[in-house]
């Protein structure tokens, strides 16, 4: 077997890598489309690059290490989450974007590999409860109308990015190995 043979990632491995290519494909429009749509707050949208080379280190690890790429999507998701809820505040909405991270924890292994898949969702949903009770107001002081602008945007996004998720993994045997297809 070749070398190259040898580091193919497997299905749902590259499934998480298109995954991790969106989001970095999308990162840089964020403060675009706050700056646009939103009028003011560019400087703390700016904070939402933070998370690039996280997410960089996704397709670096790929190929040795499918395992890490596929828990490190959605553990590297739900932490930018949270990040990025401190810094918009709870009006945001930007806590919804955990939705996705809690698909990928689902979707995104193998039934050899449910203790990760179990203590990941666990996880994912302490960072919710926690980051509900203490995300409070934004650290820019966009007004209620500013606010709700950067619920719609955020809304929308998770939607897409929850049907990009499904379109993706459509198909792909994962935890759920057993048994043939349905028709």
């Amino acid at each position: 077997m070749s070398a190259r043979r040898e580091h193919d990632p497997d299905p749902l491995t590259r499934a998480s890598l298109t995954v991790a290519w969106v989001i970095l494909a999308n990162k840089p429009f964020y403060p675009l489309y706050v700056w646009w749509l939103v009028g003011s707050g560019v400087g703390a949208s700016l904070a939402t690059l933070v998370s690039v080379p996280f997410f960089l280190m996704i397709p670096l690890l790929a190929g040795r290490f499918p395992f890490g790429a596929r828990l490190l999507l959605p553990l590297i998701g739900t932490l930018d989450t949270v990040f990025e809820s401190f810094v918009f505040g709870r009006a945001s909405a930007t806590l919804s974007f955990l939705a996705p991270c809690m698909v990928l924890g689902i979707i995104s292994f193998h039934p050899s590999e449910a203790r990760w898949q179990r203590c990941l969702v666990g996880f994912i949903f302490i960072c919710f409860v926690v980051a509900w009770h203490f995300v409070g107001t934004p650290i820019f002081p966009w007004d209620t109308g500013q606010l709700a602008t950067l619920l719609n945007i955020n809304v929308l996004a998770v939607g897409s990015l929850l049907t990009f998720i499904g379109w993706r993994y459509a198909g792909l045997r994962s935890c759920q190995d057993a048994g043939p297809p349905l028709p």
